[in-house]
């Protein structure tokens, strides 16, 4: 894993774009798939708010295999949504899921320490609109998710790139963290202009349809479809780090796993 410069981040947002553009149809399909999936699980009685996200690894590797398919002149089809479901490569991503909750908990659960507890009660929906917009003014909840968000970041590096060297390269979970951390750590300076990036188009995006149809109904219609579309070709563009960073994937079923080569 070489050390790549900034400029590579928008590189990686470029190939994003690109991706998208050879197959719109069919990554939008699969991505309308993965959220009627979604909407599915989250009605099971007593799961259905913590499956939805468990499983976020395990479908994410669908879009990844889509774009992989893409490379190859393959047709991108919802069929893809199972691809994270089969062995081996499901139990380490089901794992994965539940330790990005865990993470999510324990860098929550610190900010308690600074704010008294009001990012916590914010996330887990314990505050009420009003009580929230009376107790924010006087409370140190910025401090509070900026601990969050310093804690978090480390584990974000680590399963940056899990799931598809899970999927792809049948590694364990501990194994996948390390590599995807370390990936992420030799080129941070790519990474944080890749996420400046995303940040921008979002930012810019909302504002200008902000500017052009004002907070209207309308606007909100039209935020849905974009941010879908925008959601899609990130997933495009971080499969585009990942082609860059640790080559490009082969077919599951000829994958040479990362134990073997010792890479």
């Amino acid at each position: 894993m070489e050390k790549l410069p900034a400029s590579t981040g928008w590189q990686w947002v470029k190939q994003g774009f690109a991706l998208f553009r050879k197959q719109p149809g069919g990554m939008s399909m699969l991505f309308l798939g993965y959220m009627f999936c979604m909407l599915a699980i989250s009605i099971v009685p007593m799961l259905g708010q913590l499956l939805p996200v468990i499983l976020v690894p395990v479908f994410s590797v669908a879009f990844v295999q889509g774009c992989l398919n893409i490379d190859q002149g393959k047709r991108v089809l919802p069929s893809l949504l199972i691809s994270g479901f089969r062995k081996p490569a499901f139990p380490a991503l089901f794992g994965l899921g539940v330790l990005y909750i865990l993470m999510a908990i324990v860098a929550i659960g610190a900010s308690t320490l600074v704010d008294g507890g009001l990012l916590w009660q914010l996330v887990t929906g314990q505050l009420t609109e009003e009580a929230a917009r009376t107790a924010i003014p006087e409370s140190r909840l910025g401090l509070g998710i900026l601990l969050a968000i310093v804690l978090y970041v480390p584990a974000a590096m680590a399963f940056c790139f899990a799931a598809p060297l899970i999927y792809w390269q049948r590694i364990s979970l501990g194994k996948a963290l390390f590599f995807s951390f370390f990936a992420v750590w030799r080129s941070l300076s790519a990474f944080i202009v890749f996420a400046s990036t995303w940040f921008a188009i979002s930012v810019v995006t909302s504002q200008l349809l902000a500017v052009i149809f004002g907070r209207t109904p309308l606007m909100m219609q039209l935020m849905m479809p974009l941010s879908m579309i925008l959601t899609i070709i990130m997933h495009c563009s971080f499969y585009a780090a990942y082609r860059q960073i640790f080559g490009l994937p082969v077919d599951e079923s000829k994958t040479v796993s990362l134990d073997k080569t010792g890479e």
